[in-house]
């Protein structure tokens, strides 16, 4: 039986939790407590959510008048100056403690793992491999796939097999896969008559996928059917957070300009007789209000001309520009997948590219690729982490 210390701070409105003498207090304001109130007429439990009648009337004054602990149940008990009383379960307050050690708990196990930036000289110690069988029917696999590529942001699958919808079989373990413009797969083969520069056999310059949509798809796959006998077709993968992180540290005023000027990113065709034209507005740098990196947008050939700022930003949004462009390729990596590879990637966080090659009659290089979203596979690692009783 747990022993159970109960107090209150009177001035910040916390209630205070003591399990041990030797652990520091949990800590649980007291109008989120009445606001997370468990009873039935505040909470469904088959939709484990709140009702929400209560807040059309929602007062703030309410206040706590009556703090126990029962012992039988392992719970809170709380009376209310509304005459309302609840109940909350020992573990469920465990997992929602107000203290800074918990509070970064879940945000780490939970809501999402800390991304880990790294450099083209870091790049062999944080690639990891997979096989692609064992991610189909493995989920402790795929929840380390999944994991790879939110910490790191990229995974390569080996052994997949030669076929053009191996891709719909791996996102369906995820979840389901991102439909954009270009259908749910496409094919990337050199073409006559090109409406979209990847579908070149030219140097491919580091880039992000699509940075033309607001939504845009957050992790790209990219299948190898067949790959150039040529010495071409090599791909370049840099991580752009660190570039972000070097140009923050080095040129600050450069970083600014990146991250608070919007530039026009468009995409204007047609695809198989499907026609189109996105525009998206956005800096090269997006933060969030805390200015941690939310997304990379960078693609040369979708940088539209419409460039609307005043005329005086434009040079010195250019310098920076080289500036970013110039670290990445300093940081970026390059190898050359083989038929049956997969290589995953962030699409928020990574900006890739490709070596021209040649094709001959004899020799087509064909990759197949898919997206899928961000919120479908964090949903997923959630899912299998619970599952597999990692958050335990």
């Amino acid at each position: 039986m747990t022993c159970v210390q109960l107090s209150r701070d009177l001035q910040q409105q916390l209630v205070l939790l003591r399990l041990h003498l030797e652990q520091p207090a949990m800590q649980f304001p007291e109008i989120w407590l009445r606001d997370n109130c468990q009873c039935p007429k505040c909470y469904m439990q088959q939709t484990r959510s709140r009702l929400p009648h209560g807040w059309n009337c929602l007062d703030t004054g309410v206040r706590l008048q009556q703090l126990s602990w029962c012992a039988e149940q392992q719970a809170l008990l709380i009376d209310w100056s509304d005459g309302h009383q609840s109940s909350y379960a020992l573990g469920w307050l465990r997992a929602r403690d107000f203290s800074p050690a918990n509070r970064a708990r879940y945000l780490r196990d939970i809501y999402r793992p800390e991304r880990r930036h790294w450099s083209g000289l870091e790049f062999a110690q944080i690639q990891r491999e997979f096989q692609y069988e064992e991610l189909l029917r493995n989920d402790e696999t795929l929840l380390q796939w999944l994991h790879q590529l939110a910490v790191h942001g990229l995974a390569l699958i080996r052994q997949a097999p030669l076929e053009a919808h191996v891709l719909r079989q791996l996102c369906n373990r995820v979840g389901f896969m991102r439909r954009t413009t270009y259908g749910d797969e496409w094919s990337v083969r050199a073409q006559p008559g090109a409406s979209n520069y990847a579908y070149m056999a030219a140097p491919l310059p580091l880039h992000t996928d699509m940075p033309y949509f607001e939504y845009k798809p957050s992790i790209t796959l990219l299948h190898t059917l067949q790959q150039s006998e040529s010495p071409g077709g090599w791909n370049l993968i840099s991580d752009a957070f660190h570039v972000a992180d070097l140009l923050r540290q080095r040129e600050p005023s450069a970083f600014q300009l990146l991250s608070g000027t919007p530039v026009d990113w468009a995409d204007i065709g047609s695809d198989k007789e499907l026609y189109f034209h996105n525009i998206w507005r956005a800096p090269v740098i997006n933060l969030d209000a805390k200015g941690r990196y939310v997304r990379i947008n960078h693609s040369i050939p979708q940088r539209d001309s419409h460039f609307s700022v005043p005329p005086e930003q434009v040079r010195p949004w250019y310098e920076a520009m080289a500036m970013f462009i110039r670290l990445a390729n300093e940081e970026a990596c390059a190898f050359k997948t083989t038929p049956g590879d997969i290589l995953t990637f962030d699409n928020v966080r990574i900006v890739h590219g490709r070596t021209g090659y040649d094709d001959t009659d004899h020799n087509v290089r064909h990759i197949v690729g898919a997206f899928l979203d961000w919120d479908i596979a964090y949903s997923r690692w959630r899912v299998l982490r619970n599952a597999l009783g990692h958050n335990k």
